[in-house]
């Protein structure tokens, strides 16, 4: 039987006596999400406090959105109705593990990326993702959307790195999956089913990871192309010709790529170069960057989308079709009047794209470009949207066949629906 609602203040009173500890307070204008005032806001400081208040949640009948840094909210765009609490993993925010002789480290959920690599830069290692808005990003964030940025190309994504993981269950129960050491794969599909899970499953407590070490310096190639027949076919000839970079970067329309390579000072410096011969065979005009010229470079890049107005849609393309659709999507675009723009993985497929212009026009082209991309070799999901365009266009796109075991695995985990309800992949 659902609880019948109390007052905002009694509601946070009884949170603080089921976990013993001042950790809940009534919502504020300032925790809206999607225009909405959670009910209660929990800050819990310890794993344990967690896993109590989701039992309390579940056995009340009460929803529970999780929230790290805030950063991935507006990028969930599945509306909102109600938030009854809103479950804050900030109090959880220590490297509590860092083995540096096996390149493996065990954080808490609330802690920043930026945090923990200031931890782990001790011993020249750190954890290689370097997503969107990375100094707030939290690595429960991180995970529970498998976020990752331009050095996906030479490291991966949050999925492969992870290696185990502690969660707390919709029931209140704590969970351990996987290990310490790389070696140690027990348990590790537990930790990947999570990882982009969107916090659907479970509330990630900590999690651990395999390590990279820093590398002795950094250089990029910034590349502009006549147009994107030849900057696609750069990054092919990258591929084969030049050792792997660890960034990747295209953006259009004004065609541009930037190309980053981390190694020992004479090695950076000898892969840059053989990428500029390679980008001026090509007619491209390229220069070599690096210290501040290269971070603003970088910082630019990112803002040229992620920073920018209107709709955000993460697109996936196999690569035989990444040429083909980018040449699709500028003629559509010009076709319809919509200001455009796309950054994104050259070598892997995956750009966020960026449109302003009417809603019935960017309704168009998203359901016409869904339609060039079967399920199964590609996909375009809203990560930021107006109310009037969600309503026009699915958030996810198809699923395909897929939908069903994900439903099934949601009424495993998660039977009373307590866990950010209706904001997982196909309305989870």
């Amino acid at each position: 039987m659902v609880t019948p609602a109390l007052p905002h203040e009694n509601l946070a009173a009884e949170v603080n006596a089921r976990i013993g500890a001042p950790a809940a307070r009534p919502g504020r204008d300032a925790d809206r999400i999607d225009g909405v005032i959670p009910v209660v806001v929990v800050e819990p400081l310890t794993p344990e406090a967690v896993a109590i208040v989701l039992g309390w949640a579940s056995e009340t009948g009460r929803t529970v959105l999780t929230r790290g840094g805030g950063t991935k909210l507006a990028r969930i765009p599945a509306p909102v109705s109600t938030v009854d609490v809103l479950l804050s993993t900030r109090g959880l925010n220590t490297v509590e593990v860092h083995r540096h002789g096996d390149l493996t480290a065990t954080v808490q959920a609330g802690a920043t990326l930026r945090e923990t690599n200031a931890v782990l830069a001790e011993h020249r290692q750190w954890l290689a993702l370097d997503p969107p808005r990375g100094d707030r990003a939290t690595i429960g964030g991180i995970l529970a959307t498998n976020d990752s940025g331009p050095r996906r190309q030479g490291h991966g994504t949050p999925r492969d790195l992870i290696i185990g993981m502690t969660l707390a269950r919709a029931d209140g129960v704590v969970a351990r999956s996987g290990g310490i050491v790389v070696k140690n794969v027990a348990g590790y599909d537990l930790a990947r089913l999570m990882t982009g899970s969107f916090g659907c499953l479970g509330v990630i407590l900590n999690a651990t990871f395999k390590l990279a070490p820093l590398a002795g310096a950094s250089r990029t190639v910034s590349v502009t192309f006549p147009d994107i027949d030849r900057c696609v076919a750069y990054a092919d000839d990258l591929r084969v010709h030049a050792a792997t970079p660890s960034a990747l970067e295209l953006a259009m329309p004004a065609v541009s790529m930037l190309v980053r390579f981390e190694s020992v000072e004479s090695v950076a410096e000898q892969q840059a170069y053989r990428a500029v011969a390679l980008a001026e065979a090509k007619d491209g005009t390229a220069v070599v960057l690096s210290a501040e010229n290269e971070t603003v470079a970088w910082q630019a890049h990112g803002a040229r989308v992620l920073e920018g107005e209107g709709t955000l849609v993460k697109l996936s393309v196999v690569s035989a079709q990444l040429l083909p659709t980018l040449i699709w999507l500028d003629a559509e675009a010009r076709s319809r009047r919509l200001e455009y723009e796309v950054i994104g993985r050259a070598g892997l497929g995956v750009l966020c794209l960026r449109l302003n212009g009417a809603t019935s026009d960017q309704a168009e082209l998203l359901n016409a470009l869904r339609g060039r991309l079967p399920v199964g070799s590609g996909s375009a999901v809203l990560q930021e949207a107006h109310a009037d365009l969600k309503a026009l266009v699915d958030v996810w796109g198809p699923i395909g066949d897929g939908l069903r075991m994900m439903q099934e695995v949601k009424r495993q985990f998660d039977p009373t629906a307590t866990l950010n309800p209706g904001r997982g992949p196909g309305g989870l």
